[in-house]
């Protein structure tokens, strides 16, 4: 949930570093650091701050010139954001420099035990033992006395370390949170996260758990924490480096917001098969023998994903009448769940880094079960540990809080229902009427997306509300999921989402001309069933905010979104209410893409 970058080479490092840092930005930005050094150097400098990226610029010298240096910015976990607790973390003598994404499950012992020997820590922070262990080793090399240090280590890590003693090359390693190396001409660059990266190489080598590199000027070498080499080619990354310009809007979720039909379109080209009303996915590696042996499908996600996945779970269930149910990772991976061989596991991220899943995912494989993935970036950790699986195609997403890769991954969740749907029992009318619903949807977004004006009002009427609750029922519910929680993590409003089936069991009590309700109401089988719900808000003096198909009698505002195909309907109705979660936390003044207490890639537990 921190951003790390480095680089080796010949430029002047700093602006390079600061430039990393403010890609990366949106993975923690509580507060940063920099260390610097260069071949002839004879020590350290390091400059650091509490805040955001731009008060360490503002802290950095004019004669602060090196051509090596690692760069980090955090998002708390162990000590409050503080000068004192940003990283690079140095060793007493000012000769070791670590930046460190992850968390060390046993610093606390490790810490023990290095003040009894002596050691006086300058932070609160678990990465400060890495620092000591390092500098304490008698080894002859950088490599073996970070070894040495990472076998004493419990926990996730992905670190870049500096030695003023061996100031040419950056010993990087990785175990359980990213770290990608940047293969340039004569240079050499490190990142938690390719964004760093693209403005100057997209050449690119993901690091498997397990793993170290060492990268000089004119050369990079890989190896397992045992030392053993290992073999990494470079691959080149899709996306362009102007993917991460704002392109023109006030900030990176409007901009995300409004990408969202090109997006769709993307996640669907080449994919759709005209021929037998079906799609193409080649990443599954699923045949047709194989599909008709699943009998349970089971999606696990956190946050957004989990809302996407409980989307998926209805759509595979409705084309394919196979069961599917979605569960939050970061409970399926402790609660010790039976694994089914006949049950096909799919585990959804947009960052394919997400630590609870991916642990989740590794559990799965441990078991001998199937396991698909459905994310967002090629070559992430989910992608090379799952069995198989499916791109969004979503592009970069710099918002903290996830649109258009929500939007694209209930899309992929369309196809993979519709080609399980098809093997099975899904007629070849019904392919095709949902193949002309898929292909509607980048249109529908685009109306959606005209109607800015009329829900930023309403944005201005509920940004006065201190709470809201969002209902809908079957299809609906997920999409009121979602939307009650892009409210409170942009606006910081307080939400909750019920089924409308539910109310009569105690919501109701809630309900108040103080508490809007915002209801998703869908105009398929189960409209008049909404109504009534609508009915009892409205006869206890709630106030109604509607997202349909057609005007609400009994709401006080309505959203009318275009019909798709029942089974589609809630990838549309979920986009409004991205925009009413964003025009909200605009009226309220919040830092829309750096939420509070929030960083975009979780990769801690």
């Amino acid at each position: 949930m921190c951003g790390i970058v480095g680089y080796i080479g010949k430029r002047d490092v700093a602006p390079l570093l600061l430039e990393g840092l403010q890609r990366l930005e949106y993975r923690g930005y509580d507060s940063a650091g920099v260390v610097i050094t260069s071949p002839k150097a004879t020590g350290l400098k390091m400059v650091k701050a509490k805040g955001r990226v731009r008060d360490l610029e503002a802290r950095v010298p004019k004669r602060f010139t090196g051509t090596t240096g690692i760069a980090h910015t955090r998002w708390a976990t162990h000590g409050a954001p503080s000068d004192e607790n940003a990283h690079p973390h140095l060793d007493p003598e000012d000769k070791v420099a670590v930046v460190h994404n992850g968390i060390i499950d046993n610093a606390t012992e490790l810490r023990a035990k290095l003040v009894a020997d002596g050691v006086e820590f300058r932070s609160e922070t678990d990465t400060e033992v890495i620092t000591h262990l390092i500098a304490r080793s008698e080894a002859e090399t950088l490599e073996e006395r970070v070894r040495e240090a990472l076998r004493h280590i419990e926990g996730t890590y992905g670190i870049a370390v500096l030695h003023a003693d061996f100031n040419d090359r950056i010993v990087v390693a990785r175990n359980g949170s990213p770290v990608v190396l940047g293969i340039g001409e004569k240079e050499m660059f490190v990142a938690s996260d390719v964004a760093a990266l693209v403005s100057h190489t997209r050449q690119v080598v993901t690091l498997d758990d397990g793993e170290m590199a060492t990268l000089k000027a004119d050369d990079y070498r890989t190896y397992t924490t045992e030392g053993s080499r290992t073999t990494a080619s470079p691959t080149t990354v899709e996306w362009e480096a102007e993917s991460w310009d704002m392109g023109g809007h006030d900030t990176y979720m409007h901009k995300e917001i409004f990408e969202q039909a090109d997006a769709v379109d993307r996640v669907l080209r080449g994919r759709i098969d005209d021929r037998f009303a079906t799609v193409h996915l080649g990443g599954l590696n699923l045949d047709a023998h194989d599909a008709r042996k699943v009998r349970r499908v089971k999606i696990l996600g956190c946050g957004t994903s989990y809302h996407a996945g409980m989307i998926g779970a209805q759509m595979i269930e409705e084309m394919a009448r196979i069961p599917a149910d979605a569960e939050p990772a970061s409970e399926f991976r402790y609660r010790n769940a039976v694994v089914d061989p006949d049950t096909l596991y799919v585990a959804v991220s947009q960052s394919g880094e997400t630590y609870d899943v991916l642990a989740a995912v590794q559990e799965l494989k441990r078991k001998g079960a199937r396991v698909f993935g459905i994310v967002n970036v090629v070559g992430s950790a989910i992608a090379r540990e799952a069995d198989a699986g499916v791109y969004v195609h979503a592009g970069p997403e710099v918002c903290v809080v996830s649109t258009k890769c929500f939007t694209n991954t209930t899309v992929a969740f369309a196809l993979l229902a519709l080609h399980l749907g098809r093997i099975r029992d899904l007629s070849v009318a019904d392919g095709k009427r949902i193949i002309a619903g898929l292909r509607q949807l980048p249109a529908q977004i685009e109306q959606m997306l005209a109607r800015e004006d009329e829900i930023k009002k309403l944005a201005q009427e509920f940004a006065e509300a201190k709470s809201m609750l969002f209902i809908g029922r079957v299809r609906g519910y997920p999409v009121a999921r979602e939307a009650s929680l892009k409210l409170k993590e942009v606006s910081y409003i307080h939400a909750e989402a019920y089924p409308a089936s539910e109310l009569k069991h105690g919501p109701l009590a809630l309900i108040e001309p103080a508490l809007p309700t915002v209801a998703i109401v869908p105009d398929d089988d189960l409209l008049e069933k909404n109504r009534a719900a609508l009915e009892e808000i409205k006869a206890r003096s709630g106030r109604i905010l509607a997202v349909a198909h057609q005007e609400q009698e009994k709401a006080d505002h309505t959203i009318v979104v275009p019909k798709n195909e029942d089974e589609l309907d809630p990838i549309l109705m979920g986009i409004p209410l991205q925009l009413l979660a964003y025009h909200t936390a605009l009226a309220l003044g919040r830092d829309i893409d750096k939420p509070r207490n929030l960083a975009k890639s979780v990769t801690v537990e």
